[in-house]
């Protein structure tokens, strides 16, 4: 089957992503409602490095009557999100797979496991590696006259944004070797521009981060990693040029008519 006889018409891929949205929303939703039995120790769990950092005594505060409860929701909805991760991703997948050819369609449930773990993998990274360092650096404003009091709406916030960035950013293998498959990138590209991408890096994390050098240095590194890593899924599962596919189309050919005689 070529691309010509999957194509489909422009409501029909709205239909689609319709489909793909609702049933990533249902997942999200029944996430939320598991989340939400567990809502104080969820938030708990993820403010302990910012309590762990923080002096002996020293609590988070709630400024509004109602700012606990919607927090509680906000971390209920966080995890349900995580929890229906590989749910997002696989329907993501799965509504980009009518535009591949079939042997690249029998690989969405490994890609849709690697995202996962990769997204995973990053907000962990976030919350073990960099939480620690950068909640020491903002509360080392603190002084005699001076006292952080940070509130549970204003860390939820600050907490959820590093956590999706790290997540998003550790799917740059993923995107780059499915562009590779794709034959927008090539492996020559990516070892050109690797000084671009450097820098994109160093970019990006000075925008995503806390604005101090150590949390910045500590989410480009991993980038530039993952990056190579990127490289040599390229160069694995990449498109080849088209006269290897040529060359490997002929082969089997060659072999038939050599059988013939």
């Amino acid at each position: 089957m070529t691309h010509e006889d999957d194509k489909m018409p422009f409501t029909a891929h709205l239909e689609e992503l319709r489909k793909r949205l609702i049933r990533a929303f249902y997942a999200v939703g029944a996430g939320f409602v598991i989340c939400y039995f567990f809502k104080e120790t969820l938030f708990q769990v993820l403010a302990h490095p910012l309590i762990s950092a923080m002096g002996e005594g020293d609590k988070l505060v709630f400024t509004g009557l109602p700012e606990a409860f919607f927090t509680y929701l906000k971390v209920a909805l966080l995890a349900g999100i995580g929890l229906a991760a590989p749910v997002i991703f696989y329907q993501f997948w799965m509504f980009v797979a009518p535009g591949l050819y079939q042997k690249e369609k029998k690989l969405m449930i490994p890609i849709v496991i690697l995202s996962t773990f990769f997204f995973m993998g990053g907000a962990l990274f976030g919350y073990f590696i960099v939480f620690p360092w950068g909640f020491k650096f903002f509360l080392g404003f603190a002084s005699d006259t001076i006292q952080p009091l940070p509130s549970m709406k204003e860390y939820l916030s600050f907490a959820a944004k590093l956590l999706l960035a790290f997540g998003i950013a550790f799917e740059l293998p993923m995107v780059i070797t499915f562009m590779a498959r794709l034959g927008l990138v090539s492996v020559d590209f990516l070892k050109k521009n690797r000084k671009y991408a450097l820098l994109l890096f160093f970019i990006g994390s000075a925008i995503l981060t806390p604005p101090d050098v150590i949390t910045q240095i500590m989410m480009a590194f991993p980038l530039m990693f993952l990056y190579e890593l990127s490289i040599i899924g390229a160069r694995i599962f990449g498109r080849k040029p088209l006269d290897e596919d040529l060359e490997e189309a002929v082969k089997p050919e060659e072999a038939k008519g050599a059988g013939d005689e």
